[in-house]
């Protein structure tokens, strides 16, 4: 089973896949995140489509480790997703992947509304990487 990576945002949620073998991860697509019924059926068939047995989400954290506002939206999101979906939902640290995102997208030359499209997905594969790194060889 895949595993699925949102990075959670007030305008859009990134989306990122790993591969079968859960070593990979990809970045997807970005789902608009109003209105909200929208995104979760978007997300359902999602997880339908493409198999996926758990879902991370990026957890915002400030820089000295400690929650602040956005990290109280995330866990909000969370609780209603936990009653929308079937699959296990984990929270994980993203500091900093939206800005490895655009230092990525800024060395590959992606500008302007190209490079907007591209940072949530893109931040969400770094968050599902990191993941995905973590967990021990099977």
């Amino acid at each position: 089973m895949r595993t699925l990576a949102i990075d959670h945002g007030t305008h859009r949620m990134g989306i990122a896949l790993s591969d079968e073998l859960n070593m990979l991860a990809q970045p997807l697509e970005f789902i608009p995140a109003e209105p909200f019924a929208a995104f979760l059926a978007r997300l359902q068939q999602i997880l339908r489509e493409k198999e996926v047995g758990q879902i991370i989400v990026g957890m915002p954290r400030n820089m000295d480790g400690s929650y602040g506002p956005a990290a109280l939206k995330v866990q909000e999101f969370v609780a209603v997703l936990r009653d929308a979906v079937t699959v296990p939902i984990r929270t994980l640290d993203e500091r900093l992947t939206t800005v490895q995102a655009h230092r990525m997208l800024s060395q590959a030359e992606v500008k302007g509304r190209d490079r907007r499209q591209k940072v949530d997905k893109s931040s969400a594969a770094i968050l599902l990487q990191t993941y995905l790194d973590s967990q021990p060889s099977p």
